[in-house]
């Protein structure tokens, strides 16, 4: 990186309490860095570390006021936000230089695809009929583009992606590597004999706008009509969207998360890690829903906070854990057996 403390504080708006002079050679978490490191402190759960860290500077809060001595040569860069500003300096760090155009001699392209001039093709990608492939897009190796797909401009496909036919991707998306976006969705019809018959899925999936679609993540092709994912939706790694599942905009989503069948999610939803959602439910905008919890009906309230399973709201479930704790230190199930035992007798 290599930087001053008052370059970077010009790229983020800041000012610096301290050294302006001081070179920043890396970005580093507050309890590892080093003498030329720059870290931050956004959440108070850390602040310990600060006056104890090896670093030469740290982002921090603008009304951010020390309750212990800092360490010497430590320098502050005070911001507005300083998670927002750590962020957008990790961006700026992480900016690569412009692709380089080509395909690699190894990819399979149909001759009926319409693959613009200006995109990377790594090696063994395969691309089918029909399929269209915008401008400064990055296709890297062993992935597969179903026929009829469409892919809009500066996206990425990571490696080992399968792209099912009919897939729409827009522009400025990630997906991860090993994500399956398009396969069959689950449906089967039981049939006299005990034995289940295989219903064709004959619709497709849709990702809008600056979507990411995290690593051995699967999203399934509707049976009928589109199962979407709005724009800006981020999804973590190991998520399972089922079939005519849709997702609001701006939502994001934690691992190993499971959405059953034609469920809808709506805009600017939080839901945490390990949430299962049952089919056919609606969860309305700006939910936020706490990991491991198990949504079973639907949630109609708007930006309300849900946890447990079955999901409740969270004030709701937390006064039941209450209550249970106190019957547990109050040995109040065991009084109950007992008298139990004695009327039974």
């Amino acid at each position: 990186m290599q930087k001053t403390a008052g370059e970077i504080a010009e790229i983020l708006h800041g000012r610096i309490e301290g050294d302006e002079t001081v070179v920043l050679n890396g970005l580093a978490k507050i309890e590892e860095a080093g003498p030329g490191d720059l870290t931050f402190l956004a959440n108070p759960a850390y602040e310990l570390h600060l006056y104890k860290t090896r670093a030469s500077a740290a982002i921090v809060a603008d009304d951010f006021k020390p309750v212990d001595l800092l360490p010497e040569g430590l320098n502050l860069l005070r911001v507005e936000n300083p998670y927002t500003a750590f962020t957008q300096l990790m961006q700026w760090a992480a900016k690569k230089a412009p692709i380089e155009y080509g395909i690699h001699p190894t990819a399979v392209i149909s001759k009926e695809a319409q693959v613009s001039d200006q995109c990377h093709i790594g090696p063994m990608v395969i691309i089918e009929a029909d399929v269209i492939v915008g401008d400064n897009c990055e296709i890297h190796g062993n992935a597969i583009l179903s026929a009829n797909s469409k892919i809009g401009e500066s996206t990425t496909i990571h490696g080992g992606v399968f792209i099912g036919k009919g897939t729409e991707i827009g522009s400025f998306c990630i997906i991860q590597a090993g994500a399956i976006i398009g396969a069959d969705g689950f449906g089967f019809a039981p049939q006299s004999n005990a034995s289940f018959a295989k219903i064709p899925q004959l619709g497709n999936v849709v990702i809008e706008d600056h979507c990411e679609i995290g690593a051995a993540t699967t999203v399934d092709r509707a049976t009928l009509g589109s199962t979407r994912i709005g724009q800006g939706v981020k999804l973590d790694n190991q998520i399972q969207v089922a079939h005519n599942v849709s997702i609001g905009q701006n939502t994001v989503i934690a691992a190993q998360t499971g959405i059953a069948g034609s469920t809808s999610i709506g805009a600017n939803c939080m839901i945490g890690g390990q949430v299962g959602f049952a089919g056919h439910i609606s969860v309305a905008d700006g939910v936020k829903i706490a990991a491991q919890s198990g949504v079973t009906k639907s949630i109609k309230e708007s930006n309300s906070t849900w946890q447990g399973t079955p999901a409740n709201p969270i004030r709701d479930y937390q006064q039941q854990q209450i209550e249970l704790r106190k019957l547990v230190r109050n040995k109040a199930l065991e009084r109950i057996d007992q008298m139990e035992k004695k009327l039974n007798g």
